[in-house]
């Protein structure tokens, strides 16, 4: 393990922040056919990880699951891509993925948190996310079909 890399263990699962352990094709194929990411070139995959907190869920040295933290490790963190494979769902690993997230040293005493998801609101309020206090004050640009369109 990377001497910058955390872990946390429970049972035969582990989240880890070691780049090393990180399966770029299985995460690929996942976010290829999310419905957020659906088409994304695997070089793109790739620039993400790098450029991002990435932390890993494995089963016995198999990841099942992923989730990146793009931040300034000072004020502000943006959580994405966060995702447990379907067959490993309802067992509490989403949570605890999450938890161990915001357990990380380097995320510690940030003013802001943000997110977008459409179907996983549940979750991320068990960990203290919350709906938009003032929603009107904030802006995105998006490029839907952004991947469709690359040669």
């Amino acid at each position: 393990m990377n001497e910058q890399s955390h872990e946390w263990i429970r049972g035969r699962f582990k989240v880890s922040t070691d780049p090393e352990k990180l399966d770029h094709a299985m995460i690929h194929e996942f976010l290829a056919g999310s419905y957020w990411a659906k088409g994304i070139p695997r070089e793109v995959v790739d620039r993400s990880i790098d450029g991002a907190l990435c932390f890993g869920l494995s089963e016995d040295g198999r990841q099942i699951g992923f989730a990146r933290v793009i931040t300034d490790s000072a004020t502000f963190a943006y959580l994405a891509d966060v995702f447990v494979l379907e067959s490993h769902r309802g067992q509490g690993l989403g949570t605890w993925l999450m938890e161990s997230i915001l357990a990380h040293p380097r995320l510690q005493g940030l003013r802001r948190w943000m997110l977008v998801t459409r179907d996983a609101h549940p979750l991320y309020r068990k960990v203290g996310f919350r709906e938009l206090a003032h929603p009107e004050r904030i802006m995105e640009m998006t490029f839907p079909g952004i991947y469709e369109r690359r040669d």
